[in-house]
């Protein structure tokens, strides 16, 4: 499934910087697939294809949930259009 985290981020460059260190802590098999952000920074879209929706937050939560509010859904992907593949 494509997992899509939703973020409103006060601090960007707090929250841009422990973006990466999640990117390290993925579970096994998971592909982050894009991390866009508006052009002030208060806004930001992830999406990566995994099998739980669970353990995608959980690496994401540990390293920016101080920096910004986050939320996490599933991808309709059969209405999706230009939906990166995993």
């Amino acid at each position: 499934m494509h997992v899509m985290a939703i973020s409103s981020v006060p601090n960007s460059a707090s929250f841009w910087n422990s973006l990466k260190a999640a990117h390290g802590q993925l579970p096994r098999g998971a592909n982050w697939v894009i991390a866009i952000a508006s052009t002030d920074g208060t806004e930001a879209v992830n999406v990566v294809v995994h099998e739980s929706l669970a353990e995608i937050r959980s690496p994401f939560e540990e390293h920016i949930g101080d920096y910004a509010t986050t939320h996490y859904v599933e991808v309709d992907a059969a209405n999706a259009v230009g939906l990166p593949g995993g």
